[in-house]
C-alpha cells in the first residue's frame, strides 16, 4: 500500500461556506500569523552555506574538468534525495501561480504569498550551489532534469478549493522539512547537513503558518474542513511526484529511512491532526463525521502498511549484514 491508496472522496458538505467567505473570514488569521512569522523568521544568506573554495570549472566553454561520479563526497542515496528535493523546489513558479490564484494577491493573503515565494526561492538557490560547487551531481543531467520538470509545470488537483489547499500545504511543508533534515543526516557531510537544517527551519515556519490557518478553518466550518483533510490525506502526493523515476527513487529514499510510510504516518499526518484536534472534535455534523470515519480507517490501514514495510526493511538489512560477516 502507498500513501495514495484507498481514495474515497465525497462531495463538499451541503452547508459548506463558500470559498470567498472562508478566505474573507481567514484574512485576520492570516494577518496575525504573518506578523508572527515576520517577527520569528531569521534572515539568512544562501552563499554563506556553500563551500565555494572547493569549486572549479567544468568542461565546456571554460575548458574545465569533466564531471564523474567519484568526485562526489556524499553517498548515492543522499545525492538521489538531494536531487529530488531540488527538483521539487525548482518548480516554485508553478507553486506561486497556484497559491496566488487560490488565495489572491491583495491584503494579508497577498503579502504572505509573496513572502512565502521569496523564502522558498532561497532553498533551490542554496541546494543547487552546494551540489554544483562540491561536484556532488552531474550538472548536465541536473539541468536537463530541471528543464523537463519545469516545462511540465505543476497543477493542484481540480477538486482543491481554498480549504483543501490549506490542508495540503500543512502536511506538505512538514513532510518537506523532515525530508530535508533526514537527507542532511545521511549525507555524511557537515556542510550539507548544516545547509539542509537551515532550509528545514524555513519549512517548519511555513508549516506552522498553514497549520494555524487549518486550525482556524476547523473553527469556521468543521464539516468542510474535515472533508478537505480526509480527501488530502487519502490522496497525498508530494509536488515532485511528476518527476521521472519518482516512484523508484521514493522507494530508495524509503529504504534508507529518509522518508517512509512510518515517518509519513507518525511524524507528518498525526502531529497536524493532533494540533488541529481533528480526531477529537465534538463539533462535527453528520457529513463531517462521515469524513472523519474515512480518515480514521485510512490512517489505520496506513499504520498497518507502515509496520509491514519497516519489518520487511529490517529483515532485509539483517540479511545484508549477515552476508557481510561471512
Amino acid at each position: 500500500m502507498t500513501v495514495t491508496d484507498l481514495p474515497r472522496q465525497s462531495a463538499r458538505p451541503t452547508n459548506a461556506m463558500s470559498e470567498a467567505a472562508l478566505l474573507s473570514e481567514l484574512e485576520q488569521v492570516v494577518e496575525t500569523n504573518l506578523n508572527r512569522h515576520l517577527s520569528t523568521a531569521k534572515e539568512w544568506f544562501p552563499h554563506e552555506y556553500v563551500p565555494w573554495s572547493e569549486g572549479e570549472n567544468f568542461d565546456g566553454v571554460l575548458g574545465g574538468k569533466a564531471w564523474s561520479p567519484d568526485q562526489s563526497r556524499i553517498p548515492e542515496i543522499a545525492r538521489t534525495s538531494l536531487i529530488l528535493n531540488l527538483m521539487t523546489e525548482d518548480n516554485l513558479p508553478s507553486y506561486h501561480r497556484a497559491i496566488a490564484v487560490q488565495f489572491g494577491q491583495d491584503g494579508a493573503w497577498g503579502t504572505w504569498v509573496h513572502r512565502w515565494t521569496a523564502e522558498e526561492g532561497r532553498h533551490g538557490i542554496a541546494i543547487r550551489d552546494y551540489l554544483v560547487t562540491t561536484r556532488a551531481v552531474d550538472p548536465v543531467a541536473l539541468e536537463r532534469d530541471r528543464m523537463t520538470h519545469m516545462s511540465n509545470g505543476y497543477a493542484q488537483p481540480d477538486s482543491y478549493d481554498a480549504v483543501h489547499s490549506v490542508a495540503y500545504v500543512s502536511f506538505q511543508e512538514l513532510a518537506t522539512r523532515i525530508a530535508h533534515r533526514n537527507t542532511g543526516k545521511v549525507s555524511q557531510d557537515p556542510d550539507c547537513e548544516r545547509l539542509l537544517a537551515r532550509v528545514a527551519q524555513d519549512e517548519n515556519l511555513h508549516m506552522v503558518f498553514y497549520r494555524n490557518l487549518l486550525g482556524a478553518a476547523f473553527e469556521l466550518d468543521p464539516d468542510q474542513t474535515m472533508r478537505a483533510v480526509a480527501n488530502v490525506v487519502q490522496q497525498f502526493q508530494m509536488p515532485g511526484s511528476g518527476l521521472q523515476d519518482f516512484g523508484r527513487k521514493s522507494v530508495m529514499i524509503a529504504k534508507a529511512g529518509i522518508y517512509d510510510l512510518r515517518i509519513h504516518h507518525d511524524e507528518v499526518l498525526m502531529p497536524i491532526l493532533r494540533q488541529t484536534r481533528a480526531l477529537e472534535r465534538d463539533d462535527l455534523g453528520a457529513e463531517g463525521e462521515i469524513a472523519r470515519t474515512e480518515l480514521v480507517e485510512f490512517l489505520d490501514g496506513l499504520d498497518t502498511a507502515a509496520t509491514r514495510f519497516c519489518e520487511r526493511r529490517e529483515a532485509l538489512l539483517a540479511k545484508q549484514a549477515a552476508r557481510r560477516e561471512k
